[in-house]
């Protein structure tokens, strides 16, 4: 046996392997010595903390980064109101009760991990004193389907680059299935660009190109299949629409540019109770107002700025008519559809009453099922033909509108079960925007004024990912697992990764030692739906899969089955980099937040949208010459630059 096919491989031949020995010597102290997190946008000290004036302030938005760009102006003196549509805070986190098994539990959109790096996340939970709600799920394992490769596991690491790698490839069983060969020119290409990040060069070269097209010439495929692939999807975006500008930025932020390991934290209980509450209940602590249900219906602008935000709570409707043209994309002999996205209006033949098809849970768009009743997409609700809820998450109708006028492929709306005429209106001094991509899309939809148009481009060309789909399953039996509580799986058809949650969240397991069952959860970071076009066709398939992940399933009995779908998350496709727009707008008292945002530092998912809110907050406290936080990140640069 060869030493390069031996199961022992020494620190030097990876070395040399990896063509990192020159820079070993230079880099040996984060052998010893784990780095320290960058600081960006150092403050004088001397600037106050406090606001000593009254400022103003709303929020529109009320997921992570709008909930960590309200709290920290709260912290600071500033008058806060964050509006949230969703019945619940927590976005793409919340929470909600289901009745599942008999019994009531909290359902959320997944689980979600939270990495060492995630440093500016991690300073909330420190501030609010929640840390005993996390505990660490110890290591992470990617489990690949077949018999083609190993599972690899991952563990909290003390090792910057280059060690991170030389301590994967000696710790992976699967390294000599990496296929790299450095003397080809492509594959050294690769492995400059993947340890050599810099942020502008870096999207320079490669925004223009596609993830999956980028793989297709003489590119290592065991690296792909081992690394790329999995960890691209677990971006939410799927490889042919992801620039690969974007995947460097993300594998830097995750794994080359972090000293901290892949192995992380998970909350005790669900987002909403861990998380999301104790944000939410600082900020109103410190007087700021937080309103959920609440639809902006009208955004006033003039002379370059914000003026004021019309809104509605609940099933209120502002008494103003609106005009919407037909859907063509849906085919139905007994019904017509107007208006798209998610703001789809259903009106039955020969009727003068149309039904909005906006779930009144968290704003998902309804389908028309096979039995005729609308069915939600997103978490389950359903409702009948007349809009009538009959199944919950969702507590209220769908919402009902007169038809006022009709002419060729257009109808004027007004609602119908108007409750108020006059929406509530509220004046800022400053506007942080910090919805997803479409609540962000549907808010210049409803700017009245003249807005900058550049700002207004940017916002429109925003892209969605493919939807996200998770599937928690109640069984009747526990059953045995040797990998991680959360695993990410690699060349299934639709499964991207499966948790046990009766070994992870406490209501869970309580639930598992009073019964002998279990609860089991799978997602698909980003399916095709022409491949799944329906909620069964999802369904069939994630319990397929299930079974051939588990086998010991197959014989237990399914006691209940939840499947929630999200079809809002921040596509980061090819060529869109340069217009992205930023958290300093063209708009002088707007501000943007969330994870769609252009951020000046390494970061994703959770900590970019934290990260995002707090840059938001920054900039407010910047302009009233205040001392900004301090926000930090993992090495802005790659070792090895290109």
């Amino acid at each position: 046996m060869s030493k390069l096919e031996s199961s022992t491989i020494s620190r030097r031949t990876l070395l040399k392997l990896f063509s990192v020995g020159a820079i070993a010597g230079v880099t040996g102290y984060s052998r010893f010595t784990k780095p320290k997190p960058t600081l960006f946008q150092n403050d004088t000290l001397a600037l106050p903390r406090i606001l000593n004036q009254e400022k103003t302030v709303v929020v529109i938005g009320g997921g992570l980064a709008g909930l960590a760009c309200a709290y920290e102006l709260s912290q600071r003196g500033f008058v806060v109101t964050l509006l949230e549509k969703s019945p619940q805070l927590g976005g793409k986190i919340a929470s909600w009760q289901i009745e599942a098994a008999g019994e009531t539990f909290m359902m959320e959109h997944g689980f979600h991990g939270f990495f060492p790096q995630y440093y500016n996340l991690n300073s909330l939970v420190a501030e609010l004193g929640i840390n005993d709600n996390f505990q660490s799920l110890n290591f992470y394992s990617v489990v690949y389907h077949g018999d083609k490769y190993k599972p690899e596991i991952f563990r909290p690491s003390r090792s910057a680059f280059p060690w991170n790698i030389i301590d994967l490839a000696i710790a992976s069983p699967n390294r000599f299935k990496w296929g790299i060969n450095l003397t080809k020119i492509k594959h050294l290409q690769v492995f400059q660009a993947i340890t050599g990040f810099q942020r502008e060069k870096n999207y320079q070269r490669f925004d223009n190109i596609s993830v999956a097209d980028w793989v297709e010439t003489e590119f290592p495929q065991g690296l792909y299949d081992l690394y790329f692939l999995p960890f691209a999807k677990s971006s939410l975006n799927a490889p042919d629409v992801m620039s690969v500008g974007e995947l460097m930025q993300f594998f830097h932020f995750y794994f080359f540019g972090n000293p901290e390991g892949l192995a992380f934290n998970g909350t005790k209980d669900d987002m909403g109770t861990s998380l999301v509450q104790p944000i939410a209940k600082s900020i109103q602590k410190q007087g700021g107002k937080v309103i959920t249900d609440a639809n902006v219906s009208e955004i006033l602008a003039q002379y370059g700025q914000i003026n004021g935000v019309k809104y509605y709570v609940g099933s209120n409707q502002n008494n103003v008519a609106f005009t919407v043209k037909r859907n063509s994309a849906i085919a139905d002999d007994k019904i017509e559809y107007f208006g798209a996205a998610d703001e789809v209006f259903a009106l039955p033949s020969g009727s003068q009453e149309a039904v909005s098809l906006t779930c009144t849970h968290q704003g998902c768009t309804v389908q028309k099922a096979a039995d005729g009743k609308f069915h939600c997409p997103c978490h389950g609700a359903v409702f009948a033909a007349d809009g009538k809820v009959l199944k919950g998450p969702a507590q209220r109708d769908l919402t009902k509108f007169k038809v006022v006028q009709r002419q060729d492929d257009e109808v004027q709306l007004l609602a119908a079960n108007s409750t108020s005429g006059t929406p509530a209106t509220i004046e800022a001094d400053y506007y942080v925007f910090a919805t997803d991509v479409p609540g962000v899309q549907q808010l210049f939809q409803r700017v009245n004024g003249d807005v900058n148009t550049t700002v207004r481009s940017q916002v429109e060309k925003l892209s969605i990912a493919d939807p996200f789909a998770v599937c928690r399953f109640w069984f009747d039996r526990d059953f045995e697992w040797s990998q991680s509580n959360f695993t990410s799986l690699s060349g299934y058809q639709l499964t991207d990764s499966i948790t046990l949650y009766h070994r992870i969240q406490q209501q869970f397991i309580d639930w598992a030692e009073k019964t002998g069952g279990s609860v089991v959860e799978l997602h698909a970071y980003c399916y095709k739906e022409k491949e799944f076009p329906t909620q069964e066709a999802l369904l069939t398939t994630f319990e397929k899969e299930l079974y051939e992940i588990v086998p010991e399933l197959q014989q237990a009995k399914v006691l209940h089955r939840e499947l929630v779908n999200q079809h809002n998350f921040s596509g980061y496709p090819p060529n869109s980099y340069a217009e992205r727009p930023e958290t300093i707008t063209a708009i002088s008292n707007l501000i943007f937040a969330g994870d769609w945002v252009k951020m000046p530092f390494p970061c994703g998912l959770m900590e970019r949208a934290v990260s995002s809110g707090l840059l938001a907050a920054n900039e407010i406290l910047y302009r009233e010459g205040l001392q900004r936080r301090s926000l930090f990140s993992v090495n802005p640069e790659g070792m090895l630059q290109i």
